[in-house]
């Protein structure tokens, strides 16, 4: 039960008289004798002794119509439709009359009157005492002073569809009815001066259930709205009961003789008296003498406070119309009450810090969100200034979303209210409305309290419900020296390079670092390998290089038991990674590197280059710090299989071999790269003599000027080295490499080479000088005889006719036939044969390629000729003589001229035909015969 004295008053309603602005301001006044009246659809319906209704629009225009031939007793005007139905009487007696009106229809003038019916419970005639109509229009309940409720159910305008029953009978009088609809459910409360019935009317048989014993007086109940759940509000003398259709709701203990109740949006009004009254039993007494006041309060009994209260004069009715209530008095006056708007209201709460009731008020007047917070903002201001800060941070709380954090946590950040500002900024973070800087400041708060519990809670609740940047928070832990905090949530949220981070450089954890990559994705594996494999390799080397051959070869990431089944389903698609990138992690561990580079060229052949230039390399220090010889021969063929594999780069295979001194392998890249200079000239370093001369013989016809090359390097020996002169000498001659006096020349450096030395080379040299002068002068002389030869048979063609006497063809050898073609060549030819085969009509066939040959000779004579004076002509006149005979070299000026008509290896002979013999042997007559 509610304590009424406990509940605070206000003045949110202005109380004014209604003035009537068409008769100069003067006060409005009501038609004389109301009995009964109502409001809704947007006018104020009032009846008089003298059986008028009268309307009242909202410019104070009046209306009426005579309803009734003696009184009207009763009116209800429904909310949601144009009907209006009044109880009154025609005739002298107890004879009461229900008319059903639509003002919105017209007959003659007045509202259109649609139905008529006797309101007679039985057989008994009896006085109505109360009247209710259901918004539906399909139920109508009429309550007497004999205690009987009489309900018309059907369409209440018609009457031929609907039927009417006695749905209630007592003792009792009737003191108030209430339609009440849920869903498809309809009640009706029956309030009687000592008892509250509830009638289900939507099941057929009208259950009732008896709600109380206590009833109350004519006028004083009423139907809260739905926001209020439909309660029926019973106004007893002692106290306001509010009923559900089942059992009695809350009540409020108002004292006071009830004279009315009334029930409008979210308000009870209450009318009592002053004095006190007589018993609730006397049903017809309540009517007040002059002496007495009224007292009208109004109730707000969802945010318990009074919202006005003030005396009254004899009160006819309190009605609800246009926003504001309308108080008609006997003295034919009427007031209005106009509610002040919900600001004024609130500000009249914020001056006396009644923030709390400003709160709910607000609440109930559903106020948007800004002026809420600007509510919770005021009251925690309040409540800071009073020093209650814990109520404070919690109404900062209420303002999240709408004031700006800084604004409360300013106030916080004194080390003695570090308790406050931790709740207001983990209510930030439940939001998912803070930033990194709250979250560093909610943490550090966290490490000052040392409140572990609250950090753990902060960071190990579901990922769903995480509410703050995850990697300023690992930040700010690791700062503060929380690892193990850290480490869990960067882990938890996938965060791997802080993870592995704080294990490798604060929790020195290697080996857990390690276990860590090893379940990564490939790619995030191999970037981690890729930064901190230097430091696992140097503090877990061996589980460092198992990791990495899984990456660079088939890696698949290690789960656990539960994983692993729950990835049963799809397998993923293995990765490699470069293994060449990985070789500098191995930088100090050459043991674990060449355990890594065996295994990649052992699982994947084709492995790049570089993998095995770098293992190429390790075999070779391995090799030259070797002292085992056997061993040292195992080493040595395991670099020499390397380089034969064709896998690795030749340059830097080269010089790996030459730094450490690997003759094998210099010699066999040598070999490899037809490098046979460099052969030579390896063993010449060496002073490996018979390897000069093998590899003289060995690469001599790829290169001949190896030989030479081998006898200047013996030649500046002052060692005996006779013997492989000898060789070199014996070559050189039998291939003729180099011309005698060169030889002399080359070897007259040697102190030790004596003339004994190259006497056999001379003299079998001397030998075949003086053979081939001898083969000169013989060709000389044939020369000679050939040209006098031809010089006769010139003459004598020039000088006597010439027989032709073949009688053969020179081309297809059969007998000659006119027409036959002759020429002074003695070749004779059918006239189809010559013409099928001759180049030139002027020709030979048969001597045409050999006369060809001549000719390319001598033209090629006289252009050399030519050549050779342009040359000498501007080698003599150019400042640079070097660039003119750069420029011959290069168009092949100086090659050397090879005729077609030279055996092999011969020399072009020192004698020539003379330029017009030649000639003139070129030159041959066709003739026809």
């Amino acid at each position: 039960m509610a304590a009424f004295l406990q509940w605070r008053r206000f003045v949110f309603f202005d109380k004014e008289t209604v003035k009537d602005a068409g008769d100069n301001g003067k006060n409005f006044v009501l038609p004389v004798g109301i009995s009964a009246c109502d409001s809704g659809r947007g006018h104020i319906v009032l009846g008089d002794i003298l059986s008028v209704i009268w309307f009242l629009t909202r410019s104070l225009q009046l209306s009426s119509f005579q309803a009734y031939k003696l009184r009207v007793t009763h009116l209800y005007q429904l909310k949601q439709h144009s009907i209006l139905v009044s109880v009154g009487q025609d005739e002298q007696g107890i004879n009461p009359l229900v008319k059903v009106w639509n003002p919105d229809k017209r007959d003659s003038g007045n509202p259109l009157c649609t139905r008529i019916f006797p309101a007679i419970p039985g057989n008994k005639p009896t006085e109505v005492s109360c009247l209710s109509v259901h918004e539906n229009l399909n139920f109508m309940a009429i309550g007497f002073t004999d205690g009987s409720v009489v309900l018309t159910k059907g369409d209440i305008t018609r009457d031929r569809h609907s039927k009417t029953l006695t749905l209630h009978e007592g003792t009792c009088p009737i003191t108030g009815l209430a339609f009440r609809q849920q869903s498809k459910v309809t009640h009706l409360f029956v309030a009687t001066l000592e008892k509250v019935h509830c009638y289900t009317l939507s099941v057929k048989e009208y259950p009732k259930l008896e709600l109380d014993t206590h009833g109350c007086a004519l006028r004083c109940s009423a139907l809260t709205d739905p926001s209020q759940d439909s309660q029926f509000i019973v106004a007893g003398d002692e106290c306001v009961y509010l009923y559900q259709p089942d059992e009695r709701g809350p009540c409020f203990a108002f004292d006071g003789h009830k004279l009315l109740a009334h029930w409008h949006r979210g308000y009870l009004l209450l009318l009592t008296r002053d004095t006190k009254s007589p018993n609730k039993s006397e049903f017809g007494s309540r009517e007040t003498s002059p002496s007495e006041k009224q007292i009208l309060t109004i109730y707000d009994l969802d945010n318990k406070f009074i919202a006005y209260s003030a005396s009254f004069d004899d009160i006819i009715d309190v009605l609800a119309e246009w926003g504001s209530f309308y108080i008609l008095t006997r003295d034919g006056k009427m007031f209005v009450l106009q509610e002040k708007d919900t600001q004024t209201k609130l500000e009249m709460l914020f001056k006396k810090n009644l923030f709390v009731m400003a709160i709910n008020l607000a609440k109930s007047q559903h106020l948007d969100s800004d002026g809420l917070s600007e509510i919770f903002r005021q009251y925690g201001d309040h409540l800071y200034v009073k020093g209650d800060h814990d109520g404070a941070i919690q109404q900062y709380i209420r303002t999240i979303k709408k004031l700006e954090p800084s604004y409360v946590i300013r106030k916080f950040l004194d080390a003695q209210r570090i308790h406050n500002l931790t709740a207001y900024l983990q209510a930030l973070h439940r939001q998912s409305l803070a930033n990194a800087d709250h979250t560093t400041l909610l943490l550090n708060c966290y490490t000052k309290l040392k409140d572990s519990s609250k950090l753990e809670e902060f960071i190990k609740s579901n990922e769903s419900e995480v509410h703050f940047d995850v990697e300023i928070a690992i930040k700010v832990l690791r700062q503060a020296g929380y690892h193990s905090h850290a480490v869990f949530l960067a882990e938890r949220h996938q965060h791997h390079k802080w993870y592995l981070k704080i294990q490798l450089e604060d929790l020195k954890n290697y080996q857990e670092a390690l276990r860590y990559i090893g379940r990564l994705p490939f790619d995030q594996a191999e970037s981690n390998m890729k930064r901190y494999g230097k430091t696992l390799m140097h503090h877990v080397p061996d589980g460092t290089t198992l990791l990495l051959k899984g990456l660079c070869t088939d890696y698949q990431p290690s789960r656990d038991a539960m994983e692993r089944d729950s990835l049963e389903r799809g397998p993923a698609v293995a990765k490699k990674a470069n293994s060449e990138e990985f070789i500098s992690v191995f930088a100090n561990n050459p043991r674990e590197l060449r355990a890594f580079l065996e295994h990649m060229i052992e699982v994947e052949p084709f492995s790049s280059q570089g993998v095995y230039d770098t293992l190429l390399e390790l075999r070779l220090q391995d090799w030259a710090h070797e002292q085992d010889s056997e061993r040292k021969k195992v080493l040595q063929g395991a670099a020499l299989s390397l380089l034969r594999s064709d896998n690795t780069v030749f340059d830097k295979a080269l010089v790996l071999c030459q730094m450490h001194n690997f003759k094998e392998g210099v010699l066999y890249l040598y070999e490899k790269g037809k490098l046979y200079q460099q052969i030579m000239h390896y063993h010449m370093q060496n002073e490996e003599y018979g390897k000069v001369v093998e590899a003289c013989k060995r690469y001599g016809d790829q290169e001949v000027c190896l030989w030479e090359q081998a006898l200047g390097y013996f030649a500046r020996k002052e060692e005996d080295c006779k013997a492989y002169i000898s060789q070199v000498l014996q070559h050189i001659d039998q291939n003729n490499l180099m011309p005698p006096l060169l030889v002399v020349q080359t070897l007259a450096h040697n102190s030790t080479a004596t003339l004994s030395v190259i006497k056999d080379y001379l003299i079998n040299k001397l030998q075949r000088e003086s053979q081939q002068i001898e083969d000169d002068e013989r060709k000389i002389r044939q020369y000679r005889e050939e040209t006098a030869h031809l010089r006769t048979e010139i003459q004598e063609l020039r000088s006597s006719a010439k027989i032709f006497q073949k009688t053969k063809c020179s081309m297809c050898n059969s007998p000659l036939e006119l027409p036959s073609v002759h020429f002074l060549c003695s070749h004779s030819f059918h006239q189809h044969c010559f013409e099928s085969y001759a180049e030139s009509e002027a020709e030979c066939p048969t001597c045409t390629p050999e006369n060809r040959k001549v000719m390319d000779m001598l033209r090629a004579q006289d252009q050399k000729r030519d050549l050779h004076d342009h040359f000498t002509r501007q080698l003599r006149c150019s400042n640079d003589g070097f660039s003119v005979v750069a420029d011959y070299f290069g168009r092949g000026v100086f090659n050397k001229l090879t005729l077609v008509t030279d055996p092999p290896g011969s020399k072009v002979g020192a004698g020539s035909l003379e330029a017009d013999l030649q000639r003139d042997l070129l030159i041959h007559t066709k003739r026809n015969t």
